[in-house]
């Protein structure tokens, strides 16, 4: 990404045009999902426009991608240090549903959210995590417990 402020903008709406795409979105469409007009979304696109952070959520809300994305593209918040955008890579992956990329990013950030809970809450006694051999065998699954996976 570009450090100089046009370019950011630049960045910002090709960034956006890019997600619109990978969700198969038209203009119009992410537009209405987003509550803005369909101008404004074409000029933010084009690098025109600067929108507002309750824009930019607006907009994360209708593409199903993060705020903090969007935020960061445009120049809002610093780029996380460490572990990739994992749920901008699926949202980005084309070969998948946007049912399953949904999926996806559920499934992930509930991990993402028990890691954190592990982390911060251990108890006092005990460790962070107990050793393999302590833990419960899983009980077996049966086809009646997996729910099947449709694509559209």
């Amino acid at each position: 990404m570009s450090t100089d402020p046009k370019d950011r903008w630049l960045d910002l709406g090709s960034f956006i045009r890019e997600q619109r795409g990978s969700a198969r979105l038209s203009l119009r469409r992410l537009s209405e999902l987003a509550g803005i007009s369909n101008p404004y979304l074409s000029q933010i696109e084009r690098g025109l426009r600067r929108p507002s952070a309750e824009i930019l959520q607006q907009i994360a809300k209708a593409l199903r991608i993060s705020a903090e994305t969007l935020y960061v593209q445009a120049g809002i918040l610093e780029p996380p240090s460490g572990s990739p955008d994992l749920t901008r890579a699926i949202m980005a992956d084309q070969s998948i549903s946007e049912e399953q990329k949904q999926a996806l990013v559920r499934i992930y950030l509930s991990f993402r959210r028990d890691h954190e809970d592990e982390r911060a809450d251990p108890a006092p006694d005990e460790p962070a995590t107990a050793p393999a051999s302590a833990s419960a065998p899983a009980p077996a699954r049966t086809d009646a417990d997996v729910e099947p996976v449709t694509s559209p």
